[in-house]
């Protein structure tokens, strides 16, 4: 190994030692559907900015490490230090001499966690984790930007060895913990006054979204904070990344796409409005600006469901932000659109359960807003509207079910609504309702 420079080989063993004698930070812990790691893979862990991927490798140590205990066992390292400016992946053999040094195998004989933030820092960095992993008894987790640690990308870079956990802002169950509210144990016996806590917890949680420094914020305070996490994909994992020279059509788009959540987009349409505008932007570049924005988890895309591929392709898609505290930011009606929100919130939470999702349209132009499959094939139609108490309401929603159900009989049909005042009175025997909130807690 070549010598590594004096001052890298101060900071870097500084920096470990550090890690192995402080406790990992206690945050409010989040609930991940499905495993957290995968024998022989590297678990990468990506999410948009700021929703919390840095928080959950420390929780991931704290799990690994007895209570009291220095975390002997739990490195940590962040490579966004300024001063390890020119850290080159031959340097950081270091890092697995040091640890060597300062903390023996223990007699637990588990295998060494070693998290690595902001890894992609480090040109390279796919090779030592691999010689990691092949040399030594070891788990390995990684974090980054979004835009430096793609999927596709670190499984190219890792060989098909890479086990991807998405960390997404706060569940409502989350915001809720993170708040101090305790998770009821029976959500259908509450009292009335417990009830309506969650309703307006739920509510507020809405309007708020999940990134948890937008927590307890004011409006004003909040929709800035927000706006400049929007501002940094943009230039940061957009913009700079793919080297974007059309930002004011990148703009537009991500204007239109946060003000209209879970609006069908057309590319067809949207050019043939920017282009009315006077904007020059080509189609292709609308797919590829689309694609961006996907990859870097600031919007989530759901596909028209149909067994034909070509057809999928050419229907709209429907668009949603990542987290419902982003649509108020673009909004041009200027007031809270809650049916959009509980629509959001809904698709969220199910990618966060790991589900496969698309939407459904009938023959006869019926549209239901999610059919769901689970890993073991079942199958789920879901209609969200904030309140179906009228009776037009419902008998329109309820249509659009009934209408679905005869193209998917298989699949359990259900109703959710802001409150559980918002349910129609009378329901088909094969619909089931509930509140979104119930549901959520579920």
């Amino acid at each position: 190994m070549e010598a590594v420079p004096t001052q890298l080989r101060q900071v870097l063993s500084e920096l470990l030692a550090e890690s192995l004698r402080i406790p990992p930070p206690f945050h409010t812990p989040r609930r991940v559907s499905g495993r957290t790691r995968f024998p022989g893979k590297v678990t990468a862990v990506v999410g948009m900015r700021r929703a919390g991927k840095t928080t959950f490798l420390h929780q991931l140590r704290r799990e690994r490490t007895p209570e009291g205990e220095a975390p002997l066992h739990a490195p940590y390292l962040s490579f966004e230090d300024d001063r390890l400016t020119g850290l080159e992946t031959r340097h950081l053999d270091l890092l697995l001499n040091e640890y060597d040094r300062l903390s023996p195998a223990g007699p637990d004989g588990a295998p060494v966690m070693w998290c690595f933030d902001e890894v992609h820092l480090v040109p390279g960095w796919e090779r030592f984790v691999r010689r990691l992993l092949d040399t030594r008894d070891a788990q390995v987790f990684v974090s980054g930007s979004s835009a430096a640690l793609l999927s596709r990308e670190i499984a190219t870079a890792l060989r098909g060895r890479a086990w991807q956990v998405l960390i997404h802002p706060f569940s409502f169950e989350e915001a809720i913990r993170h708040q101090g509210i305790a998770d009821p144990p029976d959500l259908e016996t509450l009292p009335r006054d417990e009830r309506l806590r969650l309703e307006r917890a739920f509510s507020a949680w809405l309007a708020t979204g999940g990134f948890p420094e937008a927590q307890g914020l004011d409006a004003a305070s909040r929709q800035q904070l927000l706006r400049d996490y929007v501002d940094v994909v943009i230039l940061r994992d957009v913009v700079e990344r793919h080297s974007v020279s059309n930002v004011t059509g990148l703009r537009w788009l991500v204007r239109h796409l946060l003000g209209n959540a879970g609006g069908l987009f057309s590319v067809e349409k949207f050019h043939a409005v920017v282009k009315s505008q006077g904007l020059a932007i080509a189609r292709d570049t609308v797919h590829r600006f689309l694609g961006y924005l996907e990859d870097c988890f600031l919007v989530r895309v759901v596909w028209m469901e149909s067994g034909s591929e070509r057809q999928r392709m050419v229907n709209p898609r429907k668009v949603y932000p990542v987290d419902t505290g982003l649509i108020p930011l673009f909004d041009r009606t200027g007031r809270a659109n809650v049916g959009h929100a509980l629509e959001t919130a809904v698709l969220v939470e199910l990618e966060r359960r790991r589900l496969d999702v698309t939407y459904v349209r009938t023959r006869k132009g019926y549209e239901v807003d999610f059919l769901v499959r689970s890993a073991d094939g079942r199958r789920e139609l879901i209609q969200v509207c904030a309140d179906a108490s009228d009776p037009a309401t419902a008998e329109r929603e309820l249509r659009a079910l009934e209408a679905a159900g005869e193209a998917f009989p298989d699949a359990r049909k259900l109703l959710l609504t802001l409150h559980r005042d918002g349910i129609p009175p009378e329901l088909p025997d094969d619909v089931a309702a509930e509140p979104a909130y119930v549901w959520a807690l579920k």
